[in-house]
């Protein structure tokens, strides 16, 4: 039999991390061979060892999953990373594919979607759902109308779900791990690019446009 792909599993949660390694572990062509609970972790790990795929949550306490996925791509830009995440495709799929990665799996799809993903990245080719890539040909269909929240940045975009959400300031700084002051800009750049002026103007919008999973 060929050698196994070589899976890192980065994901803050550790009962995540195991389902992933006990599937992968009945997977007779892939295997776990690491975990990392943090984008730093995981970018230790891969400094110092060879991996076939990267599955990177994308919403992890501190660094953002797709800040940290920049960061794997400028250390290792062939290396191939499937982004997990809560959150609907239309929130974070296209913005994680412009920023290098090779797919992106919703945690609550079946997990043998998940084996399909590896296998497919693996080989160097994109996995996307059939869902999003009706979304990517409305999106090349609809290039030039843009809605507002896809033109912020990715901290911003995160500061703008945090505030849908119902958090205060102070803990949206903790989540970020950000000082309160940094929250604070962000949340005026957001405001300033969409043209609002309150929180509540940003929860109607967030709502309206399904951003709060």
């Amino acid at each position: 039999m060929s050698e196994k792909i070589k899976v890192l599993v980065v994901d803050d949660h550790a009962i995540i991390r195991k389902g992933i390694t006990q599937l992968l572990r009945d997977t007779e062509d892939m295997e776990v061979v690491a975990e990392a609970q943090n984008g730093a972790e995981a970018l230790q790990l891969i400094r110092d060892n060879p991996y076939d795929v990267i599955l990177l949550d994308i919403s992890m306490p501190g660094e953002h999953g797709i800040d940290v996925l920049i960061k794997i791509k400028d250390l290792k830009p062939n290396l191939p990373v499937l982004m997990l995440s809560m959150y609907p495709e239309d929130q974070y799929a296209i913005r994680s594919l412009k920023a290098g990665a090779s797919g992106y799996i919703n945690k609550q799809d079946a997990l043998s979607q998940m084996v399909i993903a590896i296998r497919q990245v693996s080989t160097g080719r994109k996995y996307i759902s059939s869902e999003l890539a009706i979304q990517l040909a409305e999106n090349l269909t609809h290039h030039n109308q843009d809605l507002p929240h896809q033109t912020l940045s990715h901290r911003e975009y995160q500061t703008l779900c945090l505030i849908a959400s119902g958090k205060k300031l102070s803990e949206i700084a903790e989540t970020m791990i950000l000082s309160a002051k940094t929250v604070s800009v962000y949340r005026a750049r957001l405001l300033e690019k969409m043209k609002m002026r309150t929180n509540a103007e940003l929860i109607h919008y967030a709502i309206t446009h399904h951003l709060i999973p």
